[in-house]
């Protein structure tokens, strides 16, 4: 069910100030950088904010500023950059990681939940070498994708579909039907390794 008008226009008003939001009228889709604020004590930011490792130990919690929007029980990150419209597309890359979820998330999303436990984010999660959609911690099978190097996601807002690419194939894995009802912004989680993402890109052709 559609957020009322008046409710779901002060969402848009409040996302656009705490985030940037991406144009959904051009060719390249959203670029972003991942959020320091929003990341678990156990995670760490590099290149530019544009990558994140997971640290077995973490930072101790009093050493991480505090911040309400950061994540507090889980291994999550967000983008800082809230889509609203449009078609994008971005790229991770997947270094030495085995267990790891990426997808998207409303933009306020509790702070204490994990993506894909919720029906407020829509994921794909890569465990035990084996892909699988998840939605409000209901995971479904995904075939026909090994273990990544790299993957994309192609997000839909007006269409209400987020979407697994295999970017060596320029093809479409696996598309989740999502129920967005306001801003909604990358979302990383990870146990171990590193997440390095590739946004600002051109949705490729044929998808």
């Amino acid at each position: 069910m559609a957020l009322p008008f008046a409710r779901s226009w002060r969402l848009c008003l409040w996302a656009a100030k705490r985030w940037g939001i991406a144009p959904g009228d051009s060719r390249r889709g959203i670029s972003f950088k991942l959020e320091e604020k929003t990341a678990h004590s156990s995670l760490a930011l590099f290149r530019g904010d544009t990558g994140v490792k997971y640290g077995l130990v973490g930072l101790e919690p009093t050493k991480v500023a505090l911040n309400v929007e950061r994540f507090r029980e889980w291994a999550v990150v967000l983008a800082d950059t809230a889509v609203t419209s449009g078609r994008h597309y971005w790229e991770v890359t997947v270094k030495r990681s085995q267990q790891f979820r990426i997808g998207v998330a409303d933009a306020d999303l509790a702070r204490d939940s994990c993506i894909g436990v919720d029906d407020r984010s829509w994921v794909f999660s890569y465990a035990q070498r084996k892909w699988h959609s998840m939605l409000a911690n209901e995971k479904a099978p995904i075939e026909g994708i090994g273990q990544p190097e790299k993957v994309g996601l192609l997000l839909e807002y007006e269409a209400q579909k987020l979407s697994l690419v295999d970017v060596s194939r320029v093809s479409v894995v696996h598309t989740l039907q999502t129920d967005f009802r306001g801003p909604v912004v990358p979302a990383f989680a990870l146990w171990d390794g590193e997440l390095l993402t590739h946004s600002g890109l051109e949705v490729p052709e044929g998808l």
